[in-house]
């Protein structure tokens, strides 16, 4: 079987699938990316470029679909490719939200096609004006917004099937479309993402920080409004002047990954961390920046509170591999978390009550023991439900009629006795690249010499 997957950042969501069907040798890979694609043991990859365009001439409704169009103009090329070397996909598996779907039927209108779906913008209980310190900008805004979605939509008449990792991320979708929209998450390694209480965290200072320690942390890829790095900064002061001994730890980037961009010249790091500076001990408050996943693990392995919000938005991968390794998660009160968090495998806050967000995380840092069965259950709720290796895997190859041997046996659960049998149903990468990013062969057009190599 030939299975070909189009993500611009390749292998994304696919991770843990490519990873499963790279030691199947029956199964033949190809992949589309961009840049930002990074090479995998055992796939055929396309990188293509994307160049920057003038857009002036442009309407401002009309400028993202101009770049995804763009887009699928080089998606064409690589699949032009594919086609030359001989190489035809049985099934598809791609992401709508870059216009790399446009193609996808017109050049292999037999193929199996399925489509990561992720999320629909402006859907109502949406990010869309959930926060009114950031409101959209007019008529005008709102409409741009909704032109978001238009190849999105596009690739949804032509799919065969949708697949969204959570029963609420589809509900963002419209009804009549939801029917053809199957859930099953991208998976979660359990077997990585674990307890260990030796862990030890040593911060860019040397200090070093332990499981032991009064630690509070906040993880997201940037730190922006849509995560809810603005009210985790405001919380800050209350929770040190009452815990003396508390260390924040915060990891994440200083740009935009999702929502409005901060105003010039400025990030939304500083921008909330100067609101609160005169009220903090800058000592104990730690700005990680991006930090290697090994580094990640260990900060939440010695977290005695994790702090976790989130828009009604897509939810994160790093939320559950917090739960896997056995955080204590007080997690915002919005419909993505509470399809996860349900008060007996974390604790859910209004996202907007600071002082109740103060509250809670003072209260577990106060009575780590009492916690300790909140913190077991999060771990044998995501195990049981969204272990890549043992349920999300053979869901996504059922889905995509792709045969599943046994799995290997459940990550070891000696430190989690109680997990369930009968788990209640979820409401619903970081694997080492194993070829180097020269391995990617650059789209061309069709009758260039250039092919993609195995």
């Amino acid at each position: 079987m030939n299975v070909l997957f189009v993500h611009n950042n390749f292998p994304a969501q696919f991770r843990h699938l490519v990873s499963s069907l790279a030691r199947d040798p029956s199964i033949k890979m190809a992949a589309i990316g961009s840049n930002t694609a990074a090479a995998f043991h055992g796939v055929r990859p396309i990188k293509y470029a994307l160049h920057g365009a003038d857009l002036s001439g442009t309407h401002p409704f009309a400028r993202r679909f101009e770049m995804e169009c763009r887009r699928a103009e080089q998606v064409l090329y690589g699949l032009s490719n594919l086609v030359t070397s001989g190489f035809k996909p049985d099934v598809i598996f791609a992401h709508p939200g870059w216009g790399e779907t446009l193609p996808l039927r017109t050049i292999f209108p037999e193929a199996r096609l399925l489509l990561y779906c992720e999320y629909f913008y402006g859907a109502p209980e949406g990010d869309l004006g959930f926060d009114p310190e950031f409101p959209t900008s007019g008529l005008d805004g709102h409409v741009a917004i909704r032109l978001k979605n238009a190849t999105t939509l596009l690739a949804l008449a032509d799919c065969d099937l949708g697949i969204s990792p959570t029963a609420w991320q589809r509900s963002t979708f419209p009804a009549h479309y939801q029917s053809k929209i199957e859930i099953a998450h991208d998976g979660i390694n359990c077997a990585l993402a674990k307890p260990d209480s030796d862990a030890v965290l040593l911060l860019p200072s040397g200090r070093r920080l332990r499981r032991t320690d009064e630690i509070v942390t906040f993880v997201a890829r940037n730190l922006e409004p849509v995560r809810g790095y603005h009210v985790f900064m405001r919380m800050l002061p209350y929770i040190l002047d009452q815990r003396p001994n508390a260390e924040v730890v915060i990891v994440g980037g200083d740009g935009t990954s999702y929502g409005a961009a901060a105003p010039a010249d400025t990030t939304w790091k500083s921008i909330f961390l100067k609101e609160v500076e005169s009220q903090i001990d800058p000592r104990r408050v730690h700005f990680l920046g991006r930090v290697p996943y090994e580094t990640y693990l260990r900060l939440l392995q010695v977290s005695t509170a994790h702090v976790y919000l989130t828009y009604p938005f897509v939810l994160s991968w790093s939320m559950l591999e917090a739960m896997s390794v056995g955080c204590l998660v007080i997690g915002s009160d919005t419909p993505p978390v509470r399809g996860v968090i349900d008060g007996t495998n974390g604790i859910l806050v209004p996202f907007f009550d600071i002082e109740q967000w103060s509250d809670r995380v003072i209260d577990v840092l106060e009575n780590r023991e009492r916690y300790r069965p909140m913190r077991e259950a999060a771990r044998q709720y995501v195990v049981a439900n969204f272990d890549a290796n043992t349920i999300c895997v053979p869901r996504l190859k059922q889905l995509l009629q792709i045969k599943h041997d046994a799995p290997a046996a459940r990550p070891n659960e000696a430190a989690d006795p109680k997990t369930p049998t009968n788990p209640k149903t979820p409401t619903s990468e970081h694997s080492k690249t194993e070829l180097p990013p020269n391995e990617w062969a650059p789209a061309t057009r069709p009758g260039s010499r250039a092919v993609s190599r195995s």
